[in-house]
């Protein structure tokens, strides 16, 4: 299902059936709109973000679509992510149902503040 060794974002999503790809744009566009600026990457075969520091990857699975965004960010978000699986710093969106769209924004804004605070604390 899966392209092995992806050279981009655009070969990830197409490399998956059409019900998968719409939800993978989704949360590629969301990452995007909520980090202007944020260089888009492969990393450990997945999708992910970079601004001064790894933001967020993203990856389709069977049953469900991971956001990976620190254990940080699931602190600064128990009660919303409590709706849905994870482990230390992933949640795990059920494949058929929609997107928390604007949970996602807000978690990748949190994860640009604390990307920009770190830089600043190394500058210190």
């Amino acid at each position: 299902m899966k392209v092995i060794s992806p050279k981009n974002i655009d070969e990830y999503i197409e490399s998956f059936p059409e019900e998968i790809r719409g939800p993978l744009r989704q949360v590629r566009e969301t990452i995007r709109k909520a980090a202007p600026g944020a260089e888009e990457v492969i990393s450990y075969r997945m999708p992910a973000f970079r601004m001064n520091g790894m933001l967020v990857y993203f990856a389709a699975f069977k049953n469900h679509i991971s956001l990976f965004a620190t254990a940080s960010a699931r602190a600064e978000f128990p009660e919303e992510l409590s709706l849905y699986k994870g482990g230390k710093g992933t949640i795990q969106f059920p494949a058929g149902k929609p997107l928390p769209l604007d949970l996602i924004t807000r978690i990748v804004k949190f994860r640009v503040a604390e990307n920009i605070e770190k830089v600043r604390s190394r500058k210190k």
